[in-house]
């Protein structure tokens, strides 16, 4: 069935309902960035496969927003489907509930799956949509009604997670959170995050495709705290430990019922997290007090033990991309973006401790590059040949620690214009990481420092800098980000992130580089804390593409100083013929 006919099916849908608009939000009751496959809604419907999405349909009308990363993407994809890319988060976007006003006559019905949009934006919505005399229905689902052979997410266990990975027991992080319970006068808390989930109660699961995670939710009161997951995911043996740390275990499908029966005075919830069906019902019993998640923020700052395995973590990945690079670069088979995707995750799985890919390798050659989030098929599978820039972000998923690394190289003859181009995303990554600010910085002021030597040049990108990163987790982690959009949250000391400014020149190329760095103390003086950032990735930049005129002295040193960090790291761990390799690849730069 194409997209035409499944949009037929759901007009029609909407006509046995009476509804005018259906908004799809692309996520599921825990609005998770990445779902199972039975909450993929709008990819079943538009074939648009990006990670950030949303549609709105109308009875003669179909739009899907999504951002620049997939800009190039969804165009391509949503050909000749008669769905209309907006591109969001650009300035003068219309919003989804701007776009409804102007489209919907007052007495319209606009329906959502309540389950699967915040509180926050469905208070927002229905503020605005009422304003006009639009009802917005929480209950009517249409799409699950017409998907045959709907996915059904597999029955996998949940194994424990051992405390020599995660530095602190469960009944640590359970008290812990109840002392932010305290400080914040409140009695309870609803965990809806499934990377939250797995931290509190140090558990993991493969439910998700690139993420160690598990379907569920938590809650945690003064007196006790509750793990609700689907039946016959926990084995007695499991429960029993839980039960001994203090955690019950309850059918994932009783959680109304039970919190009907816990039913606390004041409850402190994540409207930003917690999907409105569930806020809505609590809010009917209990008095919500609201902001971040608390597991959120907790698990955003490391301990030593998750710092030291994430460390062990981006040794061993620094390891895995040398080899690659090594056999890339000496290998004289054909290669083509698949092969280069399955070699990286040959590489990776011969490491220690490794448990998959953190996300599906970015791969692109030539102007694949210029596609942020590009996804190589057999029907787009470029051949590496003749001259070009190759992208490849990548990442793994260890037991200790979650990488994520692009690396871009030249291929063949390469021009002045793209040297330039990588050198002046190179200035930025460089001066971001040696930037020393004060303790409470956010991450909008410093997203500028990477940015500015394009800016010098007109050119910009339209994608965040950097992004938290969890420990045997999800590779995109909160509340910390650096991004020109303004924000609260500080960067803190002990908070792992990526740096990563890019350049994307559409039909071309696209080059970006991208480390992971740590948040750590530089030092204190009377005019306060300052932070720094210590730099975890192990993997040499291809000079090559480094018009080294164009760099300044700190620049040079820089460089030279990481090549020279990286060849003694990770030298004992390889062979000749990769030493070899990295010994030229680590060679310094002059200008």
């Amino acid at each position: 069935m194409n997209v035409i006919n499944k949009l037929i099916l759901l007009r029609d849908q909407m006509k046995s309902h009476a509804v005018d608009a259906v908004i799809l939000t692309g996520t599921d009751p825990h609005l998770s960035e990445y779902t199972t496959p039975e909450w993929k809604d709008i990819l079943w419907i538009s074939g648009f496969t990006g990670s950030y999405c949303k549609m709105v349909i109308t009875m003669n009308k179909a739009l899907l927003w999504t951002d620049s990363r997939y800009f190039i993407q969804a165009e391509s994809q949503l050909q000749g489907s008669g769905i209309i890319m907006i591109k969001d988060k650009q300035p003068n976007t219309i919003s989804i509930e701007n776009w409804l006003l102007t489209e919907l006559n007052a007495g319209s019905i606009v329906a959502i799956d309540g389950y699967t949009i915040p509180s926050s934006y469905h208070t927002k919505l229905k503020e605005k949509l009422s304003a006009k005399g639009i009802t917005l229905c929480l209950n009517i689902t249409m799409v699950h009604s017409i998907w045959e052979n709907r996915p059904i997410t597999s029955q996998t266990k949940i194994i424990d997670y051992p405390i020599r990975f995660s530095g602190k027991s469960r009944t640590e992080k359970v008290l812990e959170i109840r002392n932010r319970l305290l400080n914040l006068k409140a009695e309870a808390t609803l965990i809806s995050q499934l990377d939250d989930l797995a931290w509190t109660f140090n558990l993991r699961g493969n439910e998700i495709e690139y993420n160690p995670l598990f379907t569920g939710y938590g809650y945690v009161d003064t007196k006790q705290a509750i793990l609700f997951v689907k039946q016959g995911r926990v084995t007695p043996e499991l429960t029993s430990i839980l039960l001994n740390d203090g955690i019950q275990v309850e059918p994932y499908d009783s959680l109304f019922s039970v919190l009907a029966k816990c039913n606390p005075a004041i409850i402190y919830l994540d409207p930003d997290r917690t999907n409105s069906i569930i806020h809505n019902f609590l809010a009917e019993k209990s008095t919500v007090i609201q902001g971040i998640a608390i597991p959120t923020r907790l698990k955003s700052i490391k301990n030593s033990t998750e710092i030291a395995g994430i460390k062990a973590a981006h040794r061993r990945d620094g390891i895995a991309m040398v080899n690659f690079f090594q056999w890339f670069e000496e290998d004289k088979s054909i290669k083509s973006e698949l092969c280069i995707a399955d070699k990286l995750k040959e590489f990776r799985s011969a490491q220690r401790f490794y448990k998959g890919e953190s996300f599906c390798s970015i791969v692109g050659f030539g102007s694949h590059g210029a596609i942020v989030h590009y996804s190589a098929s057999k029907e787009t599978n470029a051949i590496i040949e003749s001259n070009g820039i190759l992208l490849i972000d990548s990442g793994g998923q260890y037991l200790d620690g979650t990488t994520d690394i692009t690396r871009t190289i030249g291929v063949g003859k390469i021009t002045t214009r793209q040297k330039k181009d990588f050198t002046l995303i190179l200035k930025g990554m460089i001066n971001l990481t040696n930037m020393v600010f004060p303790e409470g910085t956010k991450g909008h002021s410093l997203d500028v420092i990477a940015r500015k030597y394009l800016w010098k040049n007109n050119l910009n990108y339209n994608h965040g800098t950097g992004h938290g990163i969890g420990h045997f987790l999800s590779v995109h982690e909160g509340p910390m980000s650096i991004r020109s959009e303004s924000t609260n949250e500080s960067i803190l000391e002990g908070q792992i992130l990526s740096n990563e400014p890019g350049i994307y020149r559409e039909g071309e190329y696209g080059i970006r580089i991208e480390n992971v760095v740590f948040c750590k103390k530089k030092g204190i003086s009377s005019y306060g804390t300052f932070n720094s950032f210590q730099t975890l990735t192990l993997c040499p930049i291809d000079k090559k593409m480094i018009i080294s005129s164009l760099l300044n002295d700190n620049e040079v040193l820089w460089i030279n100083n990481y090549h020279q960090k990286i060849f003694k790291t990770l030298k004992p761990y390889l062979k000749p013929t990769v030493i070899k390799w990295l010994s030229k690849s680590c060679s310094p730069i002059k200008t």
